[in-house]
């Protein structure tokens, strides 16, 4: 590439160069066949449709589909596939009932990879079948060697504690609080046996914080990370433990500053990476202060998360206004920012080169730009936090980047391959968030659109135009812009919609109005202050980008007022997988197999339109203070104010639009029956014995809510317990005070007590979830029959009961099944 070219898109590579010699064999790669008058090249597969289906329905269909697929390795398309069947073997392992044995898995990649390798020179479909083996079974093994590696200690119960450890982050809220992320040293009052290594806590205390590296102390409440709020939605637990966060929770008053502890690193390596650590996170804080400080309300919040990924501080309303604008994911430092970024620097660096005399003539200007935005872009990654579409950015940036050093394609699906290969060696776990699969899946929708469009019939053939003016300019960027946002947002909906469950109805309008400011006054001039602010001229550079910032805001506002959040609900995991899967082959294959893609996509949409999931007919969450009867699209819960954490997830999952509260029945409240004083006196457990109570007049109350209980409606007794009656028959008792457990057992169907209990099951045979069996289950959906079914024996409808956890015997799971007193873990399955 000389000076002055442009990019040049790498659709149709082959291996040559790129991939050891050995490998090249193995895919057994023919040549490309040169473009000549008497053998052209052929045109995209989406200008072919009506000859291929003449050819087809001549019985050639064989012959045309060995055909392609020689195209397809001739093209290098193979190489692609790596990362497909490699994050694809990581999934299965992570979805698996039960741990597989590593040496079995090695084993099988083992005995794979050698026959892939014999099988090199055959013409047969096994070598084919073979390497794809190979390759997804070492997904499998990486997956392994990714949990062994993080080996983090999950907190089994919650607990209040004394904590000391060391502040390794920290970051402020929309509230001025501050969250802190502590490397814990030491636990007292109570000493805990399993003790997390690291936990997130909370301080609501304004005042001057601890710093980074320093210690602190102080009484926290401790909690696991939460589980799934509905079984096949997102388990927190598993997030927390490949980020090492092993409990969070929050601190009782203001934490105290104490002197660090000694972590027993003396010298070294590990101890660089310490203090190297730390310098990164005051630096990466410092940067955010300021520039929240220098812009201040929500657009300074926004413009700190843009450079730092602090996106606590922002608002709660702001938020939520950039997800229903579809601008949710200007936050997330990804390839947009990373490529405006860095793509400003270049041009930046480049024009300034120019300008001196003769440089650009001696020197190769375009090259010494893209090492200085090499420099920029790994400086950015640093004090971004690290997320894995930062990190993703930063791969393919990069790799674009050292291209233009060899005078190599820079925009290429090889280059996504690569970038992904790299994050699922080092982080298979990566490929089951959200992160991972919406920012490939539009990078890659983004380069094989920018290829067919570059590479559409004609475009060669057409004279070279003259300079083009202004206008003419202005509208072929706002074409680029609408375009790109299209196949953008069409190529992540699947996403949003299968891990969010919801869409942004007007998210194009949204972005093609917003990312013009974007483009223009936000990142250009967040990188212009970056550089300005080691000799502290960034206050002007901020301002500008505050203002974009502002204008951004507004116009989330005015889209999110337009009311186009559409509401999805939970998908079908078949038609999700149909979905993803025909996306992935329509932008990787390059003839007209590609169409294969376009039918698996149709195939999955046919599934989602041909009817909805099932919604549960009750739903308690995992720690058993919330419950729901849910009626079509109605839900009536036991809490006048649900906790929004989970109730705002149920009504996405379910497409819940109503809510009812409970009625308060404050006449039918029991109350403590008097007894001599020495029987409320503290026992030796420390602990207050409660009186009893009056169990005629308690099993008076609990019948006469039942009694009066309808389907739509939960009755309550404040502090005491809640009573409904589903539309199926069954009675619902929902208990606050554990002295009323048996009573509720004798008289409901469904017995449902956040608190741990000595027994598992009630007498009578209803179906009793405590803390305990909670504890184990996690969330649980309980199902009644279809309608037209006939009802049980006893004139109430069997239930089948759904929990979120079917298995404890995974490393994120298994400390569900850890007992403190006897130090132990019980391997009793959920249902037991």
């Amino acid at each position: 590439m000389t000076e002055g070219q442009e990019p040049r898109v790498a659709s149709r590579t082959r291996f040559r160069g790129a991939l050891p010699d050995a490998f090249q064999t193995l895919l057994k790669i023919p040549e490309t066949p040169e473009k000549t008058s008497e053998n052209p090249e052929r045109p995209p597969y989406f200008t072919r449709l009506p000859s291929i289906g003449r050819k087809l329905r001549g019985g050639e269909w064989r012959v045309r589909f060995r055909q392609a697929v020689r195209e397809e390795q001739a093209f290098g398309h193979a190489f692609l596939f790596i990362p497909v069947f490699l994050g694809l073997g990581s999934l299965v392992w992570f979805s698996l009932a039960e741990t597989p044995g590593f040496l079995k898995l090695a084993l099988l990649t083992c005995v794979f990879g050698i026959a892939a390798f014999l099988l090199r020179h055959s013409a047969s479909v096994w070598r084919i079948i073979t390497l794809l083996a190979a390759l997804f079974i070492a997904g499998m093994v990486l997956a392994a060697v990714e949990t062994a590696r993080m080996d983090t200690v999950l907190l089994d119960t919650p607990v209040t504690t004394m904590v000391r450890g060391t502040v390794t982050a920290r970051e402020t809220t929309d509230r001025g609080y501050w969250r802190y992320t502590v490397a814990v040293t030491q636990t007292t009052d109570p000493v805990l046996k399993r003790p997390p290594e690291m936990v997130t806590l909370l301080s609501r205390n304004r005042e001057t914080p601890v710093g980074i590296g320093g210690g602190i102390e102080g009484r926290a409440r401790l909690s696991p990370p939460s589980g799934a709020v509905l079984p096949g939605l997102n388990d927190f637990a598993f997030d927390s433990y490949f980020k090492g966060i092993g409990a969070v929770g929050y601190f009782y008053g203001k934490p105290q500053a104490v002197a660090a502890a000694d972590d027993g690193v003396k010298g070294g390596i590990a101890a660089w990476r310490v203090r190297a650590g730390e310098a990164v996170a005051r630096w990466r804080e410092a940067i955010g202060a300021r520039i929240r400080g220098t812009i201040g309300g929500d657009a300074g919040a926004i413009a700190a998360a843009l450079v730092t990924a602090e996106e606590r501080a922002i608002s709660r309303p702001t938020i939520e206004a950039l997800r229903e604008a579809g601008l949710a994911h200007v936050l997330a430092i990804s390839g947009l920012n990373m490529v405006l970024a860095a793509g400003t620097f270049l041009v930046g660096a480049r024009t300034l080169l120019s300008l001196v005399p003769g440089l650009a003539h001696r020197f190769p200007i375009k090259k010494i730009a893209a090492a200085g935005a090499l420099i920029m872009v790994f400086a950015y990654i640093l004090i971004s936090g690290g997320a894995v579409s930062a990190v993703r950015s930063w791969i393919m940036i990069s790799i674009m980047l050292v291209a233009v050093f060899f005078d190599r394609p820079s925009i290429s699906l090889r280059n996504v391959a690569l970038s992904a290969l790299i994050i699922l060696v080092v982080t298979p776990s990566a490929a089951t968030g959200p992160g991972f699969q919406m920012s490939f899946a539009a990078t890659l929708a983004l380069v094989a659109g920018y290829a067919h469009w570059r590479e559409r019939p004609g475009r060669d053939a057409r004279p070279a135009r003259r300079k083009a003016g202004p206008l003419t300019a202005v509208g072929g960027f706002f074409a680029g812009l609408l375009l790109s946002s299209f196949i953008g947002g069409m190529s992540t909906m699947i996403y949003s919609a299968g891990h969010f469950h919801r869409l942004a109805a007007y998210g194009l309008v949204g972005n093609v109005l917003a990312m013009p400011v974007i483009s223009i006054f936000v990142m250009p001039f967040a990188l212009i202050a970056m550089l300005l602010m080691p000799f502290g001229l960034d206050r002007y550079p901020l301002l500008v980008m505050g203002q974009g910032l502002d204008w951004m805001i507004t116009i989330a506002d005015m889209v999110s007022s337009w009311g186009g959040e559409v509401t999805t609900g939970r998908i079908p995991d078949h038609a999700f997988m149909l979905i993803a899967a025909g996306g992935v082959l329509a932008c990787l294959l390059r003839t007209w197999l590609a169409v294969s893609g376009l039918i698996v996509v149709a195939a999955g949409l046919l599934v989602v339109w041909s009817g909805t999931a099932a919604r549960p007919d009750v739903v308690i969450a995992e720690d058993g203070r919330l419950v729901a009867m849910i009626e079509q699209d109605r839900a009536a819960t036991n809490r006048s104010k649900p906790p929004d954490f989970v109730f705002s997830q149920w009504q996405r999952a379910l497409r819940l639009q109503s809510h009812q509260k409970p009625e308060q029945r404050t006449d039918l409240a029991i109350e403590d029956t008097e007894v001599p004083e020495p029987a409320v006196t503290e026992t030796g457990g420390g602990r207050k014995k409660r009186p009893p109570i009056d169990k005629d007049l308690a099993r008076f109350a609990v019948r006469q809510l039942l009694a009066e209980a309808t389907p739509d409606r939960f009755l309550c007794v404040p502090k005491q317990w809640c009573a409904a009656r589903a539309r199926q028959g069954w009675r619902i008792v929902t208990v606050e005070d554990a002295r009323f457990i048996g009573i509720a057992c004798d008289e409901a169907d469904i017995v449902v007590i956040p608190v741990m209990l000595r027994f598992r099951t009630c007498r009578s045979g209803a179906l009793l979830l405590s803390g305990q069996s909670l504890r184990r289950t996690g969330a649980v959906e309980i199902y009644g029959p279809s309608p037209g079914e006939p009802a049980g024996e006893t004139g109430k409808a069997e239930m089948r009961v759904v929990f979120a956890l079917e298995q404890l015997q995974r490393p994120w799971a298994r400390h569900r099944t850890y007992d403190w007193r006897t130090g132990l873990f019980d391997a009793q399955a959920p249902d037991e």
